[in-house]
């Protein structure tokens, strides 16, 4: 089976969508996905919108103090939205509290002028702005004092400790759909995921994309690592599970019919039929996401982690 050659991540049950937030699920389901041999546990970053959303940081820091082996990885902090200095060092702290197993994902996010506005940033301009952001965060993470002149940022002898115990820093990984996007993960990141509000036919337009970039680049393919989120349900009534995917597709991105173009339901047998068409594609990690009932699907999923 070709995705025993491929390290599976695990979604955390991070987003709430009925109160109150169940705090002691997601230290079951981040130490069971641990035992099970899951290789990473994930998270989104979205701070403003309806969606009832922990934030990311700060969460993978209490699954760090219960955890010991999995890495902890974001996907995507939406860049343009947060300081650079202060991520940094947030990040670094959590590399250095969790023994140095943090992944860091970052994306431009979409144009939203009341939000940027809450933020306190200019809408536009948000791949100068990412650009620069990373810079800043690498400068920071690698070098003893940094300097660093940019049109939004600008360093001078700067200090920050203590640095990540990843040398020079997190393995950067990026997000995007769009070919510019994903040319600019080849040219800067360590790895790519797809996002999970991207179809599996999308996936496959863009591992082609990032092959070809590769090549041009110059850059060994091994260096790179091209993954998928895939949202799943795993449920014998389909209908029951198209039910509750679009349920929660309308809490935590505002629209119940991205479910039916993104996310794959159905008997187990189905889903990994799935599974290892995405695996097929070139997919050389995945981050596996159901939505509800979290314990179950990872009984159901753990083989995939073995």
């Amino acid at each position: 089976m070709a995705s025993e050659k491929i390290p599976f991540g695990f979604a955390l049950p991070q987003v709430s969508p009925t109160e109150p937030v169940d705090v002691e699920a997601i230290g079951r389901v981040a130490r069971k996905a641990e035992e099970a041999g899951f290789q990473s546990l994930w998270t989104l970053d979205q701070v403003l919108g309806g969606s009832r959303n922990l934030e990311p940081v700060s969460l993978l820091s209490y699954v760090a103090a219960i955890t010991s082996r999995v890495r902890l990885g974001t996907a995507v902090f939406v860049l343009p939205q947060h300081n650079p200095v202060q991520l940094a060092k947030d990040l670094a702290t959590l590399d250095v509290l969790s023994g140095g197993r943090v992944d860091a994902g970052f994306g431009i996010g979409n144009d939203n002028p009341p939000h940027d506005a809450a933020f306190g940033i200019p809408s536009g301009r948000r791949v100068k702005r990412l650009t620069e952001s990373l810079a800043v965060m690498r400068a920071l993470w690698s070098e003893r004092t940094a300097t660093y002149e940019g049109e939004f940022f600008q360093l001078k002898d700067i200090r920050m400790e203590p640095k990540p115990v990843q040398r020079p820093g997190p393995p950067v990984w990026f997000g995007g759909r769009v070919e510019p996007a994903l040319r600019r993960a080849v040219r800067l990141g360590d790895a790519w995921m797809g996002p999970g509000s991207s179809s599996i036919d999308d996936f496959r337009t863009h591992v082609d994309i990032l092959r070809q970039a590769l090549e041009e680049q110059d850059r060994d393919p091994s260096t790179f690592a091209i993954s998928k989120r895939l949202y799943l349900a795993i449920d014998d009534n389909r209908d029951r599970a198209e039910g509750r995917l679009r349920e929660w597709f309308a809490h935590t991105y505002g629209t119940a019919d991205l479910a039916n173009t993104v996310a794959v339901w159905g008997p187990e047998s189905h889903i990994r039929q799935r599974i290892e068409e995405v695996v097929d594609i070139g997919a050389e990690h995945m981050l596996l996401h159901p939505v509800f009932d979290f314990d179950e699907h990872l009984e159901a999923l753990a083989s995939f982690a073995r």
